[in-house]
């Protein structure tokens, strides 16, 4: 299923917020306590999108308004990679990270870190990501991960240069 990947925006706040939190609550919650689950879900309303939107690079999986997944950077940690859990498993996670990817080598980012959750380990390490510890936030169990970059022959595509457009 080909969804097109565009950096998010910020009337894309809301759908963004709700796309992670639905995830949360079916996906991760296979994997989490109902008290975790609500604690990250908090962070993760309109508003705190919105503030993030200003600190990373977000991107988003986006078919027409509708808001199907969402991935950003930060720096070289790849953070919030959510897909709606009535379209997993049909390639916009993959997609998301492909985009994830290009832009970390555009900024020269050569190692790519993942806190990932129990949930999605077996996904980044389908990507290439290995395990390089774990980390506890009380209960919460994180995996820490991470994947070298390499650069393609020929560069990034040019239509995929990135920047902020709001």
């Amino acid at each position: 299923m080909y969804t097109p990947i565009r950096l998010a925006r910020r009337e894309d706040a809301e759908g963004i917020s709700l796309v992670i939190i639905a995830a949360l609550r079916e996906t991760n919650a296979r994997d989490y306590s109902e008290a975790i689950i609500a604690r990250v879900a908090r962070s993760f309303s309109p508003a705190a999108v919105l503030d993030l939107l200003e600190r990373r690079l977000v991107f988003v999986a986006a078919k027409g308004d509708a808001i199907l997944g969402t991935a950003s950077l930060d720096g070289s940690v790849v953070r919030t990679v959510f897909v709606d859990p009535a379209c997993q498993g049909r390639g916009i996670g993959r997609s998301l990270m492909t985009q994830v990817e290009r832009a970390a080598m555009e900024t020269g980012v050569a190692m790519l870190t993942v806190p990932s959750s129990v949930t999605a380990e077996a996904f980044y390490a389908r990507l290439g990501f290995v395990t390089v510890r774990e980390s506890h936030h009380g209960e919460e169990r994180t995996i820490v991960m991470e994947r070298q970059l390499s650069r393609v022959s020929g560069g990034v595509d040019e239509g995929l240069a990135v920047t902020r457009r709001y």
